[in-house]
């Protein structure tokens, strides 16, 4: 679909969640044409300037025609978007990007979300759940406060499991280590994830070495969100050639078994 450009989208709600920021704001046109993987490109900082930051699609409510996003208000940007309040406008363009890719009623699916990278794939489980998928989660974080529990997650899947790297909540390690596990008790037959970068390389090559598909949802800077400033190029093979591919356009969601991690 063509990205709609929404210059005053009014803000409807601005809540937390953990350590994390949630902000909701009103477009039918997005909201109707949002799938899971997606992100929108918001306009931040007074003045906003000419480069926007992307977020990824957390809820979508096509009956109120609402797009929620949560982010880490970690940065000047995100500092400014976490001050907005409801009856405020922003500048909104969406929805953008290659998202997920679902597949049949058949099966079982593993999600696997680090720190807030987890919201983007409540939206999926959703998805998979409606239709007919068997949907399990990891969800990991350095520590209990930075985990992004959503009551979207625990309602479509059969099983979360918590990991942190201090142990101060759930199991003590990483995603990576009860990713093959989970996997072999429930017969998973697709991985999607998102998180650092670093996270999804590991469990892109663990995927590979189990030979369960995996769909990796990046975390690049996508400026333009249209592919011409190229500033999310990320080296993916194909066949025996590797080409640089855009975030923005050909991802944020890729095989996971074809992107060349460096």
């Amino acid at each position: 679909m063509i990205p709609v450009v929404v210059p005053d989208a009014r803000v409807v709600a601005a809540d937390t969640a953990g350590a994390y920021r949630v902000l909701t704001f009103a477009s039918r046109a997005i909201a109707e044409g949002a799938r899971p993987g997606q992100f929108v490109n918001i306009a931040v900082g007074d003045g906003c300037g000419l480069l926007r930051r992307p977020f990824s699609v957390y809820r979508v409510d096509r009956t109120l025609g609402t797009v929620s996003v949560a982010f880490d208000a970690i940065g000047e940007g995100t500092r400014w978007l976490a001050v907005r309040a409801p009856d405020d406008t922003i500048d909104v363009v969406g929805a953008l990007g290659h998202g997920f890719e679902v597949p049949d009623p058949r099966g079982a699916d593993l999600i696997v979300g680090g720190g807030y990278g987890s919201a983007a794939l409540a939206y999926l489980a959703d998805e998979l759940a409606q239709r007919g998928r068997e949907v399990h989660a990891i969800l990991g974080a350095r520590s209990s406060d930075r985990i992004f529990r959503d009551d979207l997650i625990d309602a479509s899947c059969a099983t979360v499991t918590v990991t942190t790297d201090d142990g101060s909540a759930g199991v003590q390690g990483l995603v990576t280590d009860a990713l093959p596990e989970i996997a072999r008790a429930h017969d998973v037959t697709t991985v999607y994830a998102c998180g650092p970068n670093r996270m999804l390389a590991a469990v892109g090559e663990l995927c590979a070495n189990l030979g369960i598909a995996s769909q990796l949802a990046v975390e690049e800077f996508m400026a333009c969100g249209i592919g011409v400033c190229w500033t999310c190029v990320l080296p993916v093979r194909r066949g025996d050639a590797i080409a640089h591919q855009r975030s923005c356009t050909e991802g944020p969601v890729f095989e996971g078994a074809a992107v060349a991690w460096a």
